[in-house]
């Protein structure tokens, strides 16, 4: 069907990020990486009605570590930092427009952007196959 086949394509334009099995995405930018939720996530989601940051700018957050919320006319879902390090921007633009994380989880719709520590290892995380697999396509 063409949504399915939509979708499939989609999927394969971002092989650039990494991604968390609590369906986040990771784009690497210099010594920053920027997150965001996946389409399948959003879709799941429905409609976005909310973003609610519970960590802010300067902030250190762990990975795995909850720092925001999305909420949906069906749902609430928190937003996991995939690695350790300091939230340094957010995207203040989804308090007006929530929606974008709808119809652009991979661009206009992103979350945040965090340093990551020393420490983290992006490596840890799932590549596009990887996710793919996950979410069965």
């Amino acid at each position: 069907d063409l949504h399915k086949e939509y979708r499939r394509q989609r999927q394969m334009c971002i092989r650039d990020r990494r991604y968390t099995a609590e369906h986040e995405w990771v784009r690497i930018e210099g010594e920053e990486i920027v997150v965001g939720i996946t389409d399948f996530a959003q879709d799941a989601l429905t409609e976005v009605v909310w973003v609610e940051w519970e960590k802010d700018e300067g902030e250190a957050v762990e990975a795995m570590e909850s720092f925001a919320s999305v909420e949906s006319v069906k749902s609430v879902s928190q937003i996991y930092s995939p690695v350790s390090g300091e939230i340094v921007g957010l995207n203040h633009e989804l308090m007006d427009n929530p929606a974008s994380v709808n119809e652009d989880p991979y661009g206009e719709g992103w979350i945040c952007r965090v340093k990551p520590s020393e420490s983290a290892n992006l490596d840890d995380l799932l590549d596009s196959e990887g996710y793919s697999e996950l979410i069965g396509e």
